[in-house]
């Protein structure tokens, strides 16, 4: 029996800008009698990348393109990419909300989408009206909404207005209520698309619970699309990267997490950056993060220690009025924890190059970003400069049979130990 759950193979989706068909009758007749003859469509060879910052000279554009992976029975796959990288057209075509213009997908079981919670709920109706009729539309029968009705009503927690009509419901209750019913299909395939974005905190947990028991417990697929990473690292197993339309990474969660977040600027090696800034009495030349006593093309690894090197030049008479203060976030943008050079390695008039040392898995593996600034007299930063680049720590090389998966939090501090045996 086939492990496979969903096959998308060169999957491309090409949409001409601001027009319906290809703009001409002339050019319709024309697609037409290409396709009577079984040929390809003439206007699949014209089209730009899907880059939605950018100008382009076509009125064609490819939302995708050549999109191929595969997912197994029971895994959770994260797909990740900013806006316009392709992320709902993909979820959309796998529905079967709309076709694509080359390629197909074959899909191994029932399906469920989340695309869009609460869509066909009439402001007219209760709420109680509303779980019938919007389970009907997910392909329940009355009798299974009638009795799992209890459990959608717990889990939606909207019990107090369940015969109230709709219209008076926030969007944020309409949310619970759409996502308990399509929680409760119980499909083989599930497809969720940003539905958690309005959902206060204590729903979002909720849901990303019901999630891990819907892939850990009974082994369903879930496809699941979110600009929150700490809930695609909590949930998936796997992840897909988008980006204008085209696949950049496919592999596991928190790697194509990394790459995201770090962009282009990440780097797992010799880190450097370049940007030379002149404020008042001081200028920076640069900052750089490298492996100790390794080549430069070495990668960043757990085991290695790492310097962190300022090149600054202080023109003042007085340098001690200076100081610098990094701050390190990790890869959902947060601050870890501040440090500074301050009465360790004091500037000194002329060029200075300031060195900080991390002692050997002192980090975990992950995407790090790291910020600066240059602070005068104790409470004026003079340069400030926020995430000047990004790094990436990869896993230790480790023997085989030992734990080979990633130790939960950020860094991994070496703390003194002691034992006294009575």
């Amino acid at each position: 029996m086939s492990q496979l759950a969903v096959k998308v193979e060169n999957i491309s989706k090409l949409y001409r800008l601001g027009k319906v068909g290809t703009g001409t009758l002339k050019n319709d007749l024309n697609r037409f009698w290409y396709k009577v003859r079984g040929k390809e469509d003439p206007y699949l060879k014209i089209g730009q990348t899907n880059d939605r910052t950018k100008k382009g000279d076509s009125d064609f554009s490819w939302a995708l393109k050549d999109i191929s992976f595969e997912v197994n029975k029971g895994e959770v796959i994260g797909i990740i990419g900013r806006n316009g990288a392709g992320k709902s057209t993909l979820l959309k075509i796998m529905s079967k909300i709309t076709s694509p213009t080359t390629g197909k997908i074959n899909i191994n079981g029932r399906i469920c989408s989340l695309l869009e919670v609460g869509t066909g709920f009439h402001p007219e109706l209760t709420g109680r009206e509303n779980v019938f009729m919007n389970g009907a539309i997910l392909g329940m029968r009355k009798w299974e909404i009638q009795k799992k009705f209890d459990e959608i009503l717990d889990f939606a927690g909207v019990e107090a207005y369940i015969d109230t009509p709709v219209k008076r419901y926030s969007s944020g209750m309409i949310v619970r209520l759409g996502f308990a019913v399509a929680a409760h299909l119980e499909p083989e395939i599930l497809i969720v698309d940003e539905v958690l974005a309005v959902g206060d905190a204590e729903f979002q947990k909720k849901c990303l619970g019901r999630m891990k028991d819907i892939s850990k417990n009974d082994g369903r697929t879930v496809l699941f699309v979110s600009h929150n990473m700490a809930a695609v690292k909590s949930l998936c197993n796997k992840g897909i990267l988008l980006k204008n339309g085209l696949i950049e990474h496919i592999g596991g969660a928190a790697e194509c997490i990394n790459l995201y977040l770090g962009g282009e600027n990440a780097t797992t090696s010799n880190a450097k950056h370049f940007n030379i800034e002149k404020e008042g009495q001081v200028k920076l030349n640069q900052i750089s993060i490298k492996g100790t006593g390794v080549p430069e093309s070495e990668p960043l690894s757990e085991d290695l220690a790492l310097e962190l090197i300022t090149d600054i030049d202080v023109i003042d008479d007085d340098p001690s009025r200076y100081h610098l203060s990094y701050h390190l976030n990790n890869e959902l943008g947060e601050t870890m924890f501040s440090f500074t050079n301050k009465e360790k390695a004091n500037l000194e008039k002329g060029n200075n190059k300031i060195t900080c040392y991390f002692p050997k898995n002192f980090f975990q593996s992950g995407s790090y970003s790291l910020s600066l600034l240059v602070v005068q007299d104790g409470r004026k930063p003079l340069i400030n400069r926020k995430e000047m680049f990004s790094f990436t720590i990869v896993d230790r090389s480790r023997d085989f049979g030992v734990y080979m998966g990633r130790e939960p939090g950020f860094i991994r501090p070496q703390f003194e130990w002691s034992n006294q045996i009575q």
